[in-house]
C-alpha cells in the first residue's frame, strides 16, 4: 500500500494547531471509506482500462467504451441519462441528492493511427488503427472509480450532496463537451474536477489555446489535365490558394497563435482537373477574440481563392473551443490532496519496461524518477500556450481545476505510440488510481467544508465577470458524428 496514502488515513497526521490536526483526522476518516474502496479495487479497474484500451474507438464511435463506463457505474447505484447533447456516447451519470453538486469529466475517444502492442518499441496491432495515444482509456475509467468510491463514502456518512459523471466523447476534435456545455447540462452544478493522464503529476496552470477547427470544401469541374484542361476549374487549385495565402500571412499573426491544415481531399488522379478538394484548419489562440479576427482573416482569403480560381467555396465549422480559465482556490485545494497521495510508485517489472520505453525517446535514464514525484504549484500564466480542449467551454460556466497523474512514462512526447504502450499496463492502471485518490479526497473537501466551496464559487463569479455569456464557438451545429468517419 502506498506509504503516503497510509499517512493521510493515520488519525495523528499534523498539520499544524491542534485544533487544525482535529478537522484533518475527521475528514481522513471520512476519506478513508472512498481510499479503502479505491485501494481494494485495484484489479476492477485494470481490467475495466485494459479492455477499454483493447478496443480503441474514435470520437463519436465510443459505444463500447461508453457502455462499459456506463454499465460500471449502473452497477453501482449511479442513474445514467445516455444519448445527451445529441452525441450517442454521450452520458451523464448521477448518484445521491442534495447539495453540493460536483461533477467529474470522463473522456473515452482513441486517437487515429496510433495502434501499438504493450511493448517498448514500435509494435502496431493493426497498422493504421486507432490508438490510446491520450490515454483516455484510463481518464474516464478513473474518472468513474473516483464517482463510484465517493457514493460509498455518501452513504457511509449519510451525507447530502451528488455526484455526476459526465461521459464526454470526441475530445480529439470533435468538441464533446462543447454540447453538453450548450445543453445546460452544467447548469446546476457547484464544481467540476477535471484530470488527464500525463508523464508527471502536477496541477494544471496553462489555459491552453482557444481553437476553430474549419472545413474549407472546394467544387470546381472535372475535365482531361491533358486533353481540354481549359474546360475545368480546380478545386485543389483552390485549396493550394488558401494555403499559400495563409502561410504569407503566419508573419503577421500574434507569435502565440498557431494555424495548421491537412488536405483530406485534393483529387484522385493527375490526369483529371479535381472536381472536389477539403483543406481541414486548426486556428488557435490563447485569446477568442484574437482567434475570431484570425478565423476571419482566413475566410476572407478562402473567399478569395474561390474567386481566383472560379470554384465554389463551403465553409463547415466542425469544432469549436474556448481557453480554459483554472480555478486557483480549488487548484490550491487539487496540489495539497495530490501531495498527500504522491507519485507513481514502479515495481521491479515496471521499472524494467520504463527504462526501455524511455531510451526508446531519446531522454536520459534518470528521467524515471518524475514519475514517483509531484510537481510544485507553479504560477497561472496570463496567457495560455499548446494545445486546445473541449475542456475550456466547461471551464467558463462552472468553477473548475485540472491536474495530470502519471499514467505515461516521463520523457514519452504527447500522442505518441509510447503513450499507448505504456497506458494499457499497470503502469497506467496506478496513475488512474492515483487520479481518483485525489478526485476523491478533494470531493470530501468540498462536501464538507462550505467555506471552501464558497470561496471556489466567489472566485469564479469575479474572475468571469456578471456580464459574461456563454457563445459557443462553434455555433449552433449539430455534433459532427462523423468527422472520424472516411469521406
Amino acid at each position: 500500500m502506498r506509504k503516503i496514502v497510509g499517512l493521510l488515513l493515520l488519525a495523528g497526521l499534523v498539520v499544524g494547531s491542534s485544533a487544525e490536526a482535529k478537522k484533518n483526522e475527521k475528514k481522513s476518516s471520512k476519506a478513508k471509506v472512498a481510499i479503502d474502496y479505491l485501494n481494494s479495487n485495484f484489479n476492477t479497474y485494470d481490467k475495466l482500462q485494459k479492455t477499454i484500451w483493447a478496443n480503441p474507438e474514435l470520437g463519436f464511435l465510443e459505444t463500447n467504451s461508453s457502455g462499459l463506463l456506463k454499465q460500471h457505474l449502473r452497477e453501482n447505484g449511479f442513474t445514467i441519462e445516455e444519448g445527451v447533447g445529441g452525441m450517442p456516447t454521450a452520458f451523464v451519470a448521477t448518484y445521491g441528492s442534495g447539495q453540493p453538486v460536483i461533477g467529474f469529466l470522463a473522456e473515452f475517444d482513441a486517437l487515429p493511427g496510433l495502434s501499438q502492442d504493450t511493448v517498448p518499441y514500435r509494435k502496431p496491432i493493426k497498422e493504421n488503427a486507432p490508438g490510446q495515444g491520450c490515454g483516455h482509456n484510463t481518464f474516464g475509467v478513473a474518472s468513474s472509480a473516483a464517482a463510484v468510491s465517493l457514493s460509498k463514502w455518501l452513504a457511509a456518512n449519510k451525507q447530502s450532496g451528488t455526484i455526476k459523471v459526465y461521459g464526454s466523447p470526441a475530445e480529439e476534435g470533435g468538441a464533446g463537451k462543447v454540447y453538453l456545455v450548450r445543453e445546460g447540462l452544467f447548469k446546476d452544478v457547484d464544481v467540476v474536477l477535471d484530470w488527464h493522464p500525463s508523464s508527471v503529476n502536477a496541477v494544471t496552470t496553462n489555459g491552453g489555446t482557444a481553437m476553430v477547427m474549419v472545413d474549407y470544401k472546394f467544387y470546381g469541374k472535372p475535365a482531361h489535365a491533358a486533353g481540354n484542361p481549359w474546360k475545368g476549374r480546380s478545386a485543389l487549385d483552390a485549396v493550394e490558394a488558401l494555403d499559400y495565402m495563409v502561410n504569407l500571412l503566419r508573419e503577421h499573426v500574434p507569435t502565440s497563435s498557431r494555424i495548421h491544415y491537412v488536405i483530406p481531399d485534393g483529387g484522385f488522379a493527375p490526369n483529371v482537373v479535381p472536381e472536389y478538394a477539403r483543406v481541414s484548419y486548426y486556428i488557435r489562440s490563447p485569446k477568442r477574440d484574437i482567434l475570431n479576427t484570425l478565423t476571419e482573416w482566413i475566410d476572407s482569403a478562402a473567399v478569395g481563392a474561390a474567386k481566383g480560381t472560379q470554384t465554389r467555396l463551403e465553409k463547415e465549422i466542425v469544432a469549436g473551443t474556448y481557453e480554459r480559465l483554472h480555478n486557483k482556490t480549488l487548484s490550491k485545494v487539487i496540489q495539497k490532496n495530490l501531495e498527500s497521495v504522491g507519485g507513481v510508485i514502479y515495481d521491479a517489472r515496471e521499472r524494467k519496461f520504463a527504462q526501455e520505453l524511455i531510451r526508446a525517446t531519446g531522454s536520459p535514464d534518470s528521467i524515471i524518477n518524475q514519475a514517483a514525484k509531484v510537481l510544485p504549484l507553479v504560477e497561472f500564466p496570463e496567457e495560455g500556450s499548446g494545445g486546445s480542449s473541449d475542456v475550456g467551454d466547461v471551464s467558463w460556466v462552472v468553477p473548475l481545476a485540472s491536474f495530470g497523474a502519471a499514467t505515461f512514462v516521463p520523457g514519452s512526447p504527447g500522442h505518441s505510440w509510447q503513450n499507448v504502450a505504456a497506458d494499457g499496463t499497470t503502469i497506467g492502471t496506478k496513475g488512474l488510481l492515483n487520479a481518483s485518490r485525489v478526485f476523491a479526497l478533494t470531493a470530501v473537501d468540498l462536501f464538507t467544508d462550505a467555506k471552501l466551496l464558497q470561496a471556489v464559487k466567489d472566485e469564479f463569479k469575479q474572475v468571469v465577470g456578471s456580464d459574461f455569456k456563454y457563445v459557443p464557438l462553434l455555433g449552433d451545429r449539430k455534433p459532427a458524428l462523423d468527422y472520424r468517419v472516411s469521406k
